[in-house]
């Protein structure tokens, strides 16, 4: 047994960091609902009318999107500050002194960070797309859905514009029919009908009252008729623009990653190029995001350790800007994937690669 006995410095070092990270986590999520999540707890209360019971029920169920938030930062935040402490207090002079490398030293924080690693992939994976369900953050559609029916040569024959749905109705539509004739500059349309309502089926979309509207080629109407049971969404198109549909407002924390994968092809599939980029460049992220929390724990004892008579207090410095730096750009990333201009895949790992050149850029610098 002694064989598989963990060392007293691990455990030592192992216990520090995990203390200082329980508190920064327990400070983070203080800070982090107190100023959105009540209000939005306390407007749901007085607007929505939701009772207290179901209100606690909803701050228990933002937790797990906070968490999957804060488990790299308070990673980062507790190497940094552990570090620096062993530094200020000659410990790690000491444990140098004594033949344990740098590296050896840090094994303890990374094993942590490793918990904290899947910790982050299974919240982000399982429990917020779980609490987004329970809260019911995506059940109001306020935005429109457009569908275009395309010919076999890829020209348009029929877009679809939906202006008011729910998971269990398809209201105000607008049925637009592009007209045969060909034209070169302009595509011109042969007749548009709207209709309150549309009754989904396995094979087909049905509107039972529907006024149509014949255009001639002048643009101009030349015929108002009133048409029942007019079908749109035919040959197997019914069940997967009726997926695209629900999900086009849904967030991407709102799918497991099975669903997120799913919904990217179905979005390929149907030539939403942009959406597809983006959903892709999220369904990259869910598995990229986790691994943070291991290289902020290497990137935190890098810049907690801090030899005699240096500036204590510029490797917490370096770190916040790391994290700002980090979650600011999320965005801006994610925009030049859902435009194209970048690879979702690289847009990814870009934050990945920039985390591996900070480690080695720190590391020389500090002469570890």
């Amino acid at each position: 047994m002694k064989k598989f006995q963990i060392p007293i410095i691990d455990k030592y070092i192992f216990t520090q960091v995990f203390q200082v990270t329980l508190v920064c986590m327990f400070l983070f999520v203080i800070v982090w609902i107190a100023p959105e999540i009540l209000v939005k707890i306390i407007r749901q209360i007085f607007i929505d009318h939701i009772g207290l019971v179901q209100a606690g029920w909803n701050l228990f169920y933002e937790l797990p999107k906070v968490f999957n938030m804060v488990l790299p930062i308070v990673t980062l935040i507790g190497c940094v500050f552990t570090f620096d402490t062993l530094s200020k207090n000659s410990e790690l002079i000491i444990m140098r002194s004594s033949g344990i490398s740098f590296t050896r030293l840090m094994m303890p924080a990374v094993v942590l960070s490793i918990f904290f690693m899947f910790a982050c992939f299974f919240i982000g994976d399982k429990l917020v797309p779980f609490a987004s369900v329970a809260t019911k953050e995506d059940a109001h559609y306020n935005e429109h859905f457009v569908y275009v029916v395309k010919n076999e040569d890829n020209t348009p024959k029929q877009g679809i514009i939906i202006s008011n749905y729910t998971p269990g109705h398809i209201k105000n539509l607008t049925i637009v029919n592009f007209s045969k004739n060909e034209y070169q500059d302009i595509v011109k349309f042969d007749s548009i009908l709207t209709a309150p309502y549309a009754l989904k089926f396995d094979d087909k979309w049905v509107l039972p009252v529907a006024k149509k509207y014949q255009i001639d080629d002048e643009g101009i109407y030349k015929n108002i008729e009133t048409i029942k049971n007019y079908e749109i969404l035919t040959k197997n198109n019914s069940d997967e623009v009726h997926q695209l549909m629900k999900n086009a407002t849904k967030r991407e924390r709102g799918f497991t990653g099975k669903q997120l994968k799913e919904y990217n092809q179905l979005l390929k599939k149907h030539d939403y190029i942009d959406e597809y980029n983006y959903t892709l460049t999220k369904y990259y992220q869910r598995f990229i995001h986790p691994l943070t929390c291991v290289l902020f724990a290497i990137i935190g004892c890098l810049l907690g350790y801090s030899p005699p008579r240096s500036q204590r207090m510029l490797g917490m410095l370096i770190a916040a800007a790391i994290l700002f730096a980090y979650y600011i750009t999320l965005p801006f990333f994610d925009v030049l994937a859902e435009k194209g201009v970048l690879p979702p895949i690289v847009t990814a790992l870009f934050p990945i690669v920039a985390f591996i050149c900070i480690i080695f850029a720190v590391k020389k610098v500090k002469d570890l």
